[in-house]
């Protein structure tokens, strides 16, 4: 058995108070420099590449488009022997590598030493892949079509008291790889997982041997979904420069790609949501993150959901968040051309409702004002033709940008910025006791709130979990709720909080339950990370490397283990634990999975493993 150095500590002693302290993971936001791999090289692009590349008036300089497709070895060698030698001179070592792995999509090295051929822990033999509803799984984001993140007892395997038993069975490392940052898929005996390398593992659940690895174009945070296709199994997935795969999931060949969005800044951070052959795929952005450079054209791209076919992947519909396109504004004082409106990013799964036959999602802000009234709200697709059907926004004027704070204000940049309050968490869809129906998402200062979807998103009541200052502006201390999201069983719904700790709330009336405070030693930590469940008990990850179990019931801790380690790996990678920042646990057939690692948000500890638990 392959292990680490620090052992399982089960808790005895509960640490339960009213409120958590602030702290605020959020994009462009950090106390100390983020690690390489992370959206400070496109920053730095926007920063020191703009003035020529994507501009008109400068021959022979590529794209930022062509430059997303080139490899990080043929970026890196261009700023440190080639072409663009004299402008990289002005960039440290490290900051090329962010500036090549982020425009690529994936670190330098890691095409070769990632593939699975090269790995000594392949699998002696490929058993055929069983229909993914034969056997306990957790597929996809949420767990289910209404994104509850609820595991049922049958599926899980795992009983409350069982948790406090949990030890580490295995580990994988993630060779090259500097954030863990994509969500484990479990289904039919196997894990299907995405890296910020480019490539996309599938694993023995049981032993961790590898069955197959494929190279995509771009890092792949999303988790993976798994469906029948026909005479086969698909396993569906989008990447960092928004291309959406369909592999067979039996042996990791490349059924059909398709490419959602032809914006140089698109991406796909979160899954897709399959429901009746057809992908509902969330298209979010890095434009923001330091748009207010004044050689940055200011801002042009729109959030959006696309359906696509999932035998062909034909587009079937795209929606943006924002219906008018960008149009020209003014021009800086660089001369260079500013448009409006954009924004409103799509960072969560979509949400399906049969009974309504309706697609649900959260958005993000604005990235120029006046803030779309689409921006940090919950919006209604017809599931059928993309027609907007409702939309109920819970903060209004919200345009923010990176790098607009204090004297770094620019002319690119609103005259009020923030208070950055995208909704990233997916709606979570329940029936309540008394037969209504709610949808219920969480805001990043710390609201709780549910609306009616029968009653086109009409609102059920609304709650506040954390203590909010005065003011509205953006910063420490206002952004310290809800972030990825939450898990819901029949009573409550569950949130880890940015300020730290994990919060549960009624679900008929938004009545707060129980606030558990986890002892972080005095640190800042952020438990902003999704939350998962299983009856009796709740799973958060925090951004110091630790993972909690506590009592659905009144918030008693329960188990904790943490991952800010190395550990040794059935690969033979050398590989290290840290934050969970964002993607929770999943458990399914008796097992609990997580990636540790999630370095992309300041204040996390970066690292490269998937660790999976089983009861002793």
């Amino acid at each position: 058995m392959l292990t680490r150095r620090r052992a399982l500590v089960p808790l005895t002693a509960p640490l339960v108070i009213a409120f958590a302290t602030s702290y605020s993971p959020v994009r462009g936001q950090s106390t100390s420099p983020p690690p390489a791999g992370t959206e400070i090289g496109f920053g730095l692009f926007q920063r020191r590449c703009m003035s020529c590349h994507g501009n008109p008036n400068v021959e022979r300089a590529p794209s930022p488009a062509a430059i997303r497709e080139m490899p990080p070895e043929k970026i890196y060698d261009a700023l440190t022997s080639g072409v663009m030698k004299a402008q990289g001179e002005t960039l440290s070592d490290a900051e090329k590598r962010m500036v090549a792995l982020f425009m690529s999509g994936r670190p330098l090295g890691s095409i070769a030493q990632g593939d699975a051929k090269n790995m000594p822990n392949r699998c002696s033999a490929s058993a055929p892949l069983r229909d993914p509803a034969t056997r306990p799984a957790w597929n996809g984001w949420g767990v289910d079509s209404a994104n509850t993140r609820f595991q049922s007892a049958g599926a899980a395997g795992i009983t409350a008291d069982q948790v406090p038993k949990l030890k580490l069975k295995w580990a994988f490392g993630y060779p090259t790889g500097v954030s863990a940052y994509g969500q484990p898929t479990v289904v039919s005996d196997r894990v299907f997982v995405g890296t910020d390398i480019g490539y996309v593992y599938s694993l023995d659940a049981a032993s961790g041997c590898v069955y197959w690895s494929f190279q995509t174009k771009g890092s792949v945070r999303t988790a993976i979904v798994i469906q029948p296709s026909k005479s086969r199994v698909a396993a569906y997935f989008g990447d960092a420069h928004a291309n959406v795969y369909a592999l067979d999931a039996q042996n990791g060949e490349l059924l059909w790609t398709k490419k959602v969005d032809d914006h140089f800044t698109a991406r796909i951070t979160a899954a897709p949501t399959f429901h009746k052959g057809r992908l509902y795929v969330p298209v979010s952005s890095s434009e923001e993150y330091a748009g207010s450079t004044l050689d940055y054209p200011c801002c042009t791209f729109r959030g959006s959901v696309v359906a696509l076919d999932a035998l062909s992947g034909g587009q079937i519909w795209k929606t943006y968040t924002i219906a008018e396109a960008p149009k020209p504004t003014k021009r800086n004082s660089k001369g260079v051309q500013l448009y409006a409106p954009a924004g409103a990013s799509v960072w969560d799964s979509p949400t399906i409702d049969e009974t309504r036959r309706a697609v649900y999602f959260g958005t993000g802000d604005s990235e120029t004002e006046p803030a779309a009234n689409t921006s940090d709200a919950i919006m209604a697709l017809d599931m059928d033709s993309g027609k907007m059907l409702w939309v109920y926004q819970a903060q209004k004027n919200d345009a923010f940008l990176g790098g607009c704070s204090g004297t770094a204000k620019t002319e690119n940049c609103p005259s009020e910025n923030g208070p950055d309050l995208d909704i990233g968490n997916s709606p979570i869809l329940k029936t309540l006791r008394d037969g209504r129906r709610a949808l219920v998402a969480g805001t990043k200062d710390g609201d709780v709130f549910a609306l009616d979807p029968d009653r086109k998103g009409a609102l059920l009541w609304k709650t506040s979990v954390v203590e909010k200052p005065a003011t509205r502006g953006f910063g420490p201390g206002r952004l310290n709720g809800i972030v990825w999201g939450g898990a819901a069983d029949d009573r409550n719904v569950y949130y880890g909080l940015s300020g730290g700790g994990i919060a549960a709330v009624k679900l008929d009336n938004g009545e707060r339950v129980w606030i558990t405070k986890f002892d972080a030693g005095g640190a800042r930590v952020s438990n902003a990370a999704a939350a998962s469940a299983i009856p009796g008990v709740v799973f958060v990850g925090g951004t110091d490397g630790k993972l909690h179990a506590v009592s659905s019931g009144d918030g008693r801790p329960v188990w904790e283990f943490d991952a800010d380690g190395e550990f040794e790996t059935v690969n033979r990678v050398a590989a290290k634990g840290g934050a969970m920042g964002a993607p929770g646990p999943t458990v399914a057939g008796g097992m609990l999975f997580v990636g540790a690692g999630y370095g992309v948000l300041g204040g996390g500890h970066p690292g490269n493993v998937l660790l999976a638990f089983a009861p002793e």
